[in-house]
């Protein structure tokens, strides 16, 4: 069963939000989804400043089986990029919930966190697919 933190946020996209406070949270991939990827060889960062809808594409996680991309899982701008993943795309196989985290998003005023998912909802959504 993959690690599924209790203290952060989740997508239906495999993404996790971990509060920041001040309407900013960190953003990654769970250990489920880096799991299911492989070893992670490249990460495509989305850009600083850039504002994105809910569910907006806004990177891509590159392994030597596939290509998925991030999804922004609510509406912000990204206020940080985790520019270690330039060169060491692997910390994301590493420690997908610390030193792998990908951007930082400062929540825009209609963000809809009801959407988010808790970490019992995301165990019991993956349940089925490990």
């Amino acid at each position: 069963m993959s690690y599924v933190p209790d203290n952060l946020k989740y997508t239906a996209s495999h993404e996790w939000l971990e509060d920041l406070g001040d309407g900013k949270y960190r953003v990654g991939i769970t250990e489920f989804a880096q799991e299911q990827l492989g070893d992670i060889v490249f990460v495509e960062l989305p850009e600083v400043d850039e504002s994105y809808a809910q569910e907006d594409e806004c990177g891509v996680v590159e392994s030597v089986k596939t290509a998925s991309d991030i999804y922004c899982p609510l509406v912000g701008t990204v206020t940080a990029a985790n520019d270690a993943l330039e060169d060491t795309p692997e910390l994301i196989n590493d420690s997908p919930y610390d030193d792998g985290w990908i951007f930082e998003l400062e929540l825009g005023e209609d963000a809809d966190l009801g959407s988010l998912l808790s970490a019992e909802d995301y165990r019991n959504s993956i349940v089925d697919d490990e």
